[in-house]
């Protein structure tokens, strides 16, 4: 059983991560899947043998209450289709917990359910939010689900300039699901997962 990490650290850590994730030149990504509104791209990641992946879409709302949608809360479990359970294990300063979550099963349940331990850290970013996180080794897994972990990710929500009750929400998402899957399944899953994220959260939000 892991110790439980120091917030402020780990914080200031992943956040600077996510920011360097962000300033990526666009010629080193490669589309992975794209709709009329979500675009999905993907990189080899730096921290796995997988892949970082980059979403984007605009959210007819202001970047406050996208993120209270997004981050471990009251909300979170209510319209996210893949997150079947959720848990507060421990709340720190500023923004910071950490997080027990288990997903369903994906692709006819080739990928089986996965239950997560990850730190979480919402602070301000330029006109709007950064809600990031980073899976810690902490505890046992359950009987009934692999461990997996997420390598730094996070969602950048900022309001458009022209339209503030519009917002530019964009993810970095790198998740090693581990257990013995085809590489194919995985990428299918991932690009599909994101592009969903994006419609669940705005059928909630119109609610």
């Amino acid at each position: 059983m892991g110790s439980l990490p120091d917030s402020s650290v780990l914080s200031t850590q992943i956040h600077n991560t996510l920011v360097s994730y962000h300033s990526i030149g666009e010629e080193e990504w490669r589309i992975a899947k794209k709709t009329k509104d979500v675009t999905v791209w993907r990189k080899p990641s730096e921290e796995f043998n997988g892949f970082l992946y980059k979403t984007e879409g605009i959210v007819e709302e202001t970047p406050n209450r996208i993120v209270d949608y997004i981050r471990p809360g009251p909300y979170r479990l209510d319209w996210d289709s893949l997150m079947t359970s959720m848990d507060i294990v421990e709340k720190f300063d500023q923004g910071c917990c950490m997080m027990r979550y288990t997903t369903a099963g994906q692709l006819w349940n080739i990928i089986a359910p996965r239950e997560f331990i990850d730190f979480s850290s919402t602070t301000e970013y330029q006109d709007g939010l950064l809600s990031c996180g980073v899976s810690i080794e902490y505890g046992e897994a359950g009987q009934s689900c692999v461990r997996g972990f997420n390598h730094p990710c996070g969602w950048f929500c900022v309001p458009q300039k022209d339209n503030p009750d519009h917002s530019l929400l964009t993810g970095y998402i790198q998740t090693d699901l581990r257990g013995m899957l085809p590489q194919s399944a995985v990428d299918s899953a991932m690009a599909s997962t994101l592009t969903h994220f994006y419609t669940d959260l705005r059928k909630a939000l119109k609610i």
